[in-house]
């Protein structure tokens, strides 16, 4: 079965309770599905009265290396006190198979929504992304892809070309605008900036807020320019962004450099996200989860708007780059 047609139809309660049981954990409560698209999460509590979050990886998406990576970046960043939702280990390992699903189970970690627009919130923010990128910055992912134009907006493009979403009527624009826009971001990006591993989709709805910051969902980790675990904090006009890039910016500026020459990849990276959100709602259509949480991706008004953001995303690409004094 394809990636694309896969739709976890197979994974019934028994085989979530046959696969927690298999590893030693016996659950005590109902397993809760939590909020998650492209995998499948739950909450429960086990016999020993622990509350736990068990995560079943689609099928075909990484390899068993490339989850075991971003396993150990939890683990290494949960060594260096940083606060992260990191995998438990049982019988000396992490990732574990049963009837073809892979698994693996962490502890639950509750919290309320991070205020991005709180600014002692972001201000903590920044210091502990400053801490997650000194441990990234050891050593890169070796099985994990590094972020780029082929996996972001080419492999996209194709996928929406090959896709029966896009109205017939919009087919000329929405293609003219999507490669005037693949067009600008080839030029507007290089392959030379330093990678390092990262966090990959670090934004806000990925940070839970108890005393401090939690760090949660790795799924997404992958080698990278520092500035993508930063620019999607950032919201509102060109004030409101300069201000809380400021506040990240000084507090991140305590444990690691701040990659101020990467600032001009915001945009752009703003654009990769956007072609590359596109394609993933096609991509998983098949599964039943997407056309009950994204409804509108099937009407004709949701590409009449892409359209317009491929515009107004080009005329970003053109805007003068956000920019910071460097802090000596």
């Amino acid at each position: 079965m394809s990636d694309a047609q896969f739709n976890y139809q197979q994974l019934t309660p028994d085989t979530l309770l046959n696969a927690l049981e298999s590893v030693g954990i016996r659950p005590e409560s109902g397993l809760l599905a939590l909020n998650s698209y492209e995998n499948r999460v739950y909450q429960f509590q086990d016999e020993e009265r622990r509350r736990l979050v068990t995560k079943f990886y689609r099928p075909q998406r990484w390899s068993d290396e490339q989850i075991l990576e971003e396993h150990q970046f939890a683990l290494d960043l949960e060594d260096a006190d940083i606060p992260v939702a990191a995998p438990m280990q049982l019988n000396g390992t992490t990732l574990f198979n049963y009837d073809g699903y892979r698994f693996a189970v962490f502890p639950s970690v509750g919290g309320r929504s991070f205020e991005v627009d709180n600014w002692d919130q972001l201000e903590m923010v920044g210091r502990f992304l400053g801490r997650i990128h000194q441990v990234g910055t050891s050593n890169p992912f070796i099985h994990r892809p590094t972020l780029g134009l082929e996996e972001y907006v080419l492999q996209p493009r194709r996928e929406l070309e090959n896709s029966t979403f896009i109205p017939m009527h919009l087919e000329n624009s929405f293609f003219s605008d999507l490669d005037r826009l693949i067009g600008v971001l080839t030029s507007q990006w290089n392959n030379q900036w330093p990678s390092i591993r990262l966090h990959g989709d670090c934004h806000p709805s990925n940070i839970l807020w108890r005393d401090g910051p939690m760090f949660v969902d790795l799924d997404d980790a992958r080698n990278g320019p520092a500035i993508q675990d930063i620019w999607m904090l950032l919201n509102g006009d060109r004030g409101d962004r300069l201000a809380q890039l400021d506040t990240i910016a000084e507090a991140y500026s305590e444990f690691h450099d701040f990659p101020h020459q990467q600032l001009q990849l915001i945009e752009p990276l703003r654009g990769l996200r956007m072609v590359h959100y596109m394609a993933w709602l096609a991509k998983r259509w098949q599964d039943p989860a997407f056309p009950r949480a994204f409804p509108w991706f099937a009407e004709a008004k949701y590409w009449e708007n892409q359209v317009l953001a491929f515009k107004e995303q080009l005329a970003a690409l053109e805007e003068p780059v956000l920019s910071l004094t460097p802090q000596w």
